[in-house]
């Protein structure tokens, strides 16, 4: 009979980290970051607490990983801890052993509860090349529109579904070389991601780029119902 694997202490300190995704660094998976946040805490030093069972591994949850491809400002994940550690210190050894482009912004004390509950909206903003005329008309009918349905494949199949729903706003801004919007995003199930509303755009509006439009996550968190604005997860009461 194979012998029961140790059981590990619980954790005596929860960390909620927040960190950014930028220039080459954006092209990052979320399975390639997870292994270089492990490789990080690892050189670091980093007193994690572990798991139970056959296989231990550190206590880390992430919540609302960003598409590959996007920067962002606004993404999050816990740590667990086997001791009670000082949160400027963490930082500073998290960002010296994490790459240039994936940077420590913040480090608190988690006051319990679930964080991924906390994240129900996201603010992004979306570079395109369009002229912003076109643009603007093309956002005008996708906002008039009741449903916009898109496609996207994923790892059940191709699935159907209505991006309108999760837009919460999304105005245009006329920039250098194009225009950028300034997007919303409510978090459903299934959740639409910047790239879906693009493809409403198209769909709706007859939008077309020529270029990759660059996307960047600047918030998510709480939403407020009321004024659009998305709040900061790691303030109590925001």
């Amino acid at each position: 009979m194979r012998d029961q694997p140790e059981q590990q202490a619980p954790p005596v300190q929860r960390l909620r980290i927040r960190y950014a995704k930028r220039g080459r660094l954006r092209f990052t998976s979320h399975r390639d970051f997870s292994r270089a946040f492990e490789r990080a805490v690892f050189r670091a030093r980093i007193p994690m607490a572990y798991s139970s069972g056959f296989n231990p591994h550190p206590r880390i949850s992430y919540a609302g990983a960003s598409p590959t491809g996007s920067a962002s400002e606004a993404e999050y994940l816990e740590i667990g801890l086997a001791e009670v550690v000082d949160l400027d210190e963490v930082r500073g050894l998290l960002e010296e052993a994490l790459p240039d482009g994936l940077d420590v912004l913040e480090v608190v004390e988690s006051p319990g509860g679930s964080l991924a509950d906390r994240l129900e909206a996201s603010h992004w903003l979306i570079d395109l090349d369009a002229a912003p005329d076109v643009a603007t008309a093309a956002v005008a009918a996708f906002l008039a529109a009741d449903t916009v349905t898109v496609q996207r494949m994923t790892k059940k199949g191709l699935r159907e579904f209505d991006c309108r729903a999760a837009v919460v706003r999304l105005a245009v801004a006329a920039r250098d070389g194009g225009s950028r919007l300034d997007l919303v995003l409510r978090h459903l199930e299934p959740a639409v991601r910047p790239d879906d509303v693009l493809a409403g755009l198209a769909a709706s509006g007859g939008l077309t780029t020529a270029g990759a439009p660059l996307l960047t996550r600047l918030a998510q968190g709480p939403l407020d119902e009321a004024s659009g604005q998305v709040g900061d997860p790691l303030r109590v009461g925001d």
